[in-house]
């Protein structure tokens, strides 16, 4: 019994003395971690911090493209990708769970918001593996603040979403191939993360990537483990650098004129590729450029008919717009009499020849200005041998040909100067063999229509810094060369003003009543894959090239239609109904003085945003003006086209008032009026077709909000005829605004 009590006691002091040694081993421990911060060699703070420390991106905002009056043409907007979060641990309280707890009702929910089936969301959210959160691909990106709010609405638990930047286009197809697009790209930074970074992928979004990107920022925090920030803990934040604003040369009115008739001769005669470029003469400022086929810039619809900007990057043999200059040089060399004769019809070069238009027949004996008014390339070749090959090919340098421009654009091409043998020597006089671009063609022209002086051809007006609003780029306009004496330029536009007057010219198509117009038109033979020139009635390259007013030219207009589809027409057709309406309605928006006497119909715009709604209506009833006014409030808050703009009679002006938006009904309205109720609305298009609104997903007097998606269809009018009839009976509306 002794011997039992004192085992236990032994026991007993064992036991106490091993807790007592454990307990002083493991206060040591507690106080060396406490006064060191590590163990086992581990720095436990680095360690804590790398484990609840979160790090995230501030997305910088691209910059924005605005055409020369301030009008935006590229921008970003914010748009939210949406993800289910399916892991249960994220929630804390079963009263208001964090992630999805009832599948079938979250998939019924989000198919009303989405564009994928309840199905597919509901396999998503079922997907094998136990992820920690899901997402739904294409449909679950883009979303506008309006669907996001209401799925917000909803109260769907584990539903969550992203903020992402987006590139937006307002006017959809509009000199795509000149802004080319932006788009969210994948990458992996050295950690393995996978981010997601804007970048231009052509055009000036590509070449100006440096100015637009701008520089993200990062957000630092101490979370707990679910990510979440901890009472206390303040938040480390580097701000991110916007990219800059780029402001173009590029006049959206303008534009859309050129748009809008490039749209109808597409409809109308399916050419292969057709173009049009419009500048000011004495800058060399482009004011609008475009191309068929053409695509979206937002969803990039259309890309994959043409990459390329044929305007820069495609060299062709001009035809006979390159006579221009032939005529200019042989004028400067003082070998050109207009009064003086010629045998038209052949001109022999030794064992070969080269014929006029006319399959060689010719038009017998007329004077040299007949021989430019009828384009004879017979007239031609005996112009340039009194001024001999040799000092044409300097003429050929001192206008550029050859050379790139060296505008602000990628990929441009230089063309090539064929001219070692006298045939060659001959037909690139003419507009066969050389090659060049649209652009060097129109940068010859400025020579021609600028007093001798040749501009420079640019797009790029300037480029603001977007935190300090100071000009960083600043483009003036350029004298390149004078390769003709002003006296020259002056006889020149005075002979090519004849080609679009005498009864025999070939530009008599391109006469617009109350403007003077100098140019010359081209029909250039156009090269088969086989290195052939292509045969047929269509396979042709048409062009003109005009200047106007004649005795002070204001705009140059370059449009060319390769192998449209003609019924009995000429290729002067399709040409024509893009240059015509083209130039007459810019010089009338440029307020241009016209020679004839023509009553002025434009109208220029006060500022009404802030008035009341009905003191807007009135200022426009009295102009004549009936505006589409959105909305039943007592204050305007928005018009387009903004004050100062200018607007003209029988086109739209959308008035924003501040309460009870609809949306009016835009059948039978041209696209660019749809976009300026967009633009009020803050309303998201989307399109197809090209001529005038047939249908409309959002119905007339329907409610509308900013972000909502708009969704029309174009068709053409019913006949050519009466698309012609109803242009020009708009057209004619346009007149000049100042006497």
């Amino acid at each position: 019994m002794i011997e039992n009590r004192n085992n236990r006691k032994i026991g007993a002091a064992i036991l106490y003395t091993g807790f007592a040694l454990l307990f002083f081993i493991l206060f040591f421990r507690v106080v060396y971690i406490q006064a060191t911060g590590t163990a086992d060699g581990h720095e436990l703070k680095n360690e804590a911090l790398a484990k609840y420390m979160r790090t995230g991106v501030l997305e910088a905002s691209r910059g924005t493209i605005y055409d020369t009056n301030g009008e935006v043409i590229a921008e970003d907007t914010t748009s939210f990708t949406i993800a289910a979060i399916l892991d249960d641990s994220v929630t804390t309280n079963p009263e208001e769970p964090k992630h999805v707890v009832d599948y079938e009702k979250t998939a019924s929910v989000l198919a009303k918001y989405i564009e994928m089936d309840e199905a597919e969301i509901l396999e998503r959210l079922k997907k094998d593996g136990d992820p920690f959160q899901v997402e739904f691909g294409s449909a679950g990106r883009g979303l506008s603040n309006s669907v996001k709010s209401k799925l917000e609405e909803e109260n769907l638990p584990g539903i969550t979403f992203i903020r992402q930047a987006k590139r937006f286009y307002p006017n959809g197809t509009f000199a795509s191939h000149l802004i080319g697009f932006a788009q969210r790209i994948e990458k992996e930074d050295e950690e393995g993360n996978i981010t997601y970074e804007m970048q231009g992928q052509m055009g000036i979004e590509k070449s100006y990537e440096k100015y637009l990107k701008g520089v993200d920022g990062k957000i630092k925090y101490t979370s707990d483990l679910w990510g979440y920030l901890l009472p206390e803990k303040e938040e480390m934040v580097l701000e991110p650098e916007d990219g800059d604003h780029m402001y173009l040369t590029i006049d959206s009115k303008i534009q859309t004129f050129v748009e809008d008739a490039l749209s109808e001769v597409e409809a109308q005669y399916e050419p292969e590729k057709a173009f049009a470029i419009v500048a000011e003469a004495k800058t060399g400022k482009i004011l609008a450029m475009s191309q068929r086929p053409t695509f979206h810039p937002g969803t990039r619809e259309g890309l994959d008919t043409n990459w390329m900007n044929d305007l820069v990057e495609y060299s062709y043999e001009p035809g006979s717009t390159m006579k221009i200059f032939t005529l200019a040089a042989a004028i400067e060399e003082g070998t050109f009499n207009a009064d003086a004769t010629y045998q038209s019809g052949r001109y022999k070069i030794g064992s070969a020849s080269v014929g006029d238009h006319n399959s060689g027949a010719g038009w017998g004996e007329i004077t040299y200005a007949e021989g430019i008014q009828r384009s004879s390339n017979v007239a031609i070749a005996n112009m340039l041998q009194q001024m001999t090959p040799g000092v044409f090919r300097q003429y050929l340098e001192d206008f550029h040909f050859g050379e790139k421009t060296g505008i602000e654009l990628p990929s441009e091409a230089s063309g090539s100067i064929v001219y070692n043998y006298p045939i060659e020597q001959i037909t690139t006089a003419f507009g066969q063999g050389t090659t060049v671009n649209a652009l060097q063609i129109l940068q010859a022209s400025t020579a021609i229509a600028n007093g001798g002086k040749m501009m420079k051809p640019y797009i790029i007006d300037k480029i603001v810094d977007d935190t300090t609003g100071e000009t960083i780029v600043n483009t003036e306009p350029d004298v390149v060369g004078e390769p003709i004496s002003e006296e020259t330029a002056k006889e020149t536009l005075d002979v090519l003003e004849s080609v679009v007057t005498a009864e025999h010219g070939t530009g008599k198509p391109y006469h617009i009543e109350g403007y003077d117009v100098a140019g010359k038109t081209g029909t250039a033979q156009i090269i088969g894959e086989d290195g052939s020139y292509l045969t047929g009635a269509n396979n042709y390259l048409f062009s003109f090239i005009g200047m106007a007013p004649k005795d002070d030219p204001e705009l140059i207009v370059y449009v060319g239609v390769s192998q449209p589809n003609l019924e009995n027409e000429s290729g002067s057709a399709p040409v024509s109904k893009i240059f015509n309406p083209v130039m007459r309605n810019s010089l009338q928006y440029l307020n241009v003085r016209p020679d004839e006497n023509i009553t002025s119909d434009t109208v220029k715009l006060a500022d009404f945003e802030g008035e009341k709604t009905y003191k807007a209506r009135e200022a426009y009833e009295k102009a004549g003006l009936d505006p589409v006014i959105i909305g039943t409030g007592n204050e305007i808050i928005k018009q387009v086209p903004e004050a100062d703009g200018r607007l003209l009679q029988g086109e739209k002006a959308v008035l924003l008032t501040s309460e009870n938006w609809t949306m009016p009904d835009v059948t039978g309205w041209a696209m660019r009026d749809v976009m300026k109720v967009a633009q009020a609305a803050g309303l998201k298009i989307s399109y197809s077709g090209t001529g005038y609104v047939t249908t409309q997903n959002i119905k007339p007097d329907q409610p509308i909000e900013e972000g909502q998606k708009l969704i029309i269809e174009l068709e053409q009018p019913g006949s050519a005829e009466e698309a012609n009839k109803n242009a020009d009976a708009e057209s004619d509306q346009l007149k000049s605004d100042e006497e």
